[in-house]
């Protein structure tokens, strides 16, 4: 059964929809078919169906059915808390999410996040040079480093932990990022928001997180500069000022 899902991963691209129907109709399987796309992994994959598939993921909405993956599935084993927020970042969130994060690893937290551009990146930098660990959770092939700001990033997390529910070179796509946050809030049992905008793809993660009962932690902006942040505080978000603020819960 494991080889079924992985022949419907590849031949659909990951797409958890049309696996989906694919099962579903009980679509046979082409052997030819199945033997040349085997032969494209180059990386370490497993199904929802194997023992070391997250657990986590099993109770998210739409678990995906195959996760590509280099490094050490075992990070996820750890406490790990999701560290989010806009591509066009300023200053302030920057320091703001450099200081958090340093505190975060010492205190042995994984950080999450989903190597975008602004504060996914800064997420992750900070915490390998603050020598912690990090997983990042790919809008693209597991295989196609995305963004291209971002290449240099991608060769050091392989050496933590990168996941795609997308095989191989798959370019990314505009929904695919959407679809990829729920990976992301699904890893994590907290979400820390250090700048986002209303209407962003921070969000749409912070929708996901608390769809799926996790707590979510927002850095306070200046009113006009981080209104996605100051608008999840109203609506009950705990504030974060210090690193205390996310440990004592």
């Amino acid at each position: 059964m494991e080889d079924i899902l992985l022949y419907f991963s590849l031949k659909y691209k990951g797409q958890f929809d049309l696996i989906y129907k694919a099962l579903e109709r009980k679509e046979r399987v082409d052997e030819s078919l199945k033997e040349e796309l085997f032969k494209t992994i180059k990386s370490s994959y497993t199904t929802i169906i194997s023992d070391d598939y997250p657990q986590q993921l099993k109770y998210i909405n739409c678990p995906p059915f195959v996760l590509y993956y280099y490094g050490s599935l075992s990070l996820l084993d750890k406490d790990c808390i999701a560290v989010i927020g806009k591509r066009d970042c300023s200053e302030y969130g920057v320091q703001a999410t450099r200081v958090l994060v340093k505190e975060l690893v010492k205190n042995d937290i994984v950080i999450v996040s989903g190597m975008a551009k602004g504060i996914d990146g800064v997420s992750h930098r900070t915490a390998i040079r603050s020598k912690g660990h990090t997983v990042a959770v790919l809008g693209s092939g597991i295989d196609y480093p995305y963004p291209p700001m971002n290449e240099d990033l991608y060769y050091v997390l392989k050496n933590e932990l990168i996941i795609s529910e997308y095989p191989g070179s798959t370019p990314p796509r505009k929904d695919h990022f959407p679809k990829r946050n729920r990976i992301i809030a699904g890893l994590s049992q907290k979400l820390l928001v250090t700048e986002a905008d209303l209407k962003s793809g921070t969000m749409i993660t912070v929708g996901f997180a608390l769809e799926q009962g996790k707590d979510v932690f927002a850095v306070p902006g200046r009113v006009y500069d981080s209104i996605g942040c100051n608008s999840l505080i109203q609506q009950g978000a705990k504030l974060v000022m210090n690193v205390e603020d996310i440990l004592e819960e």
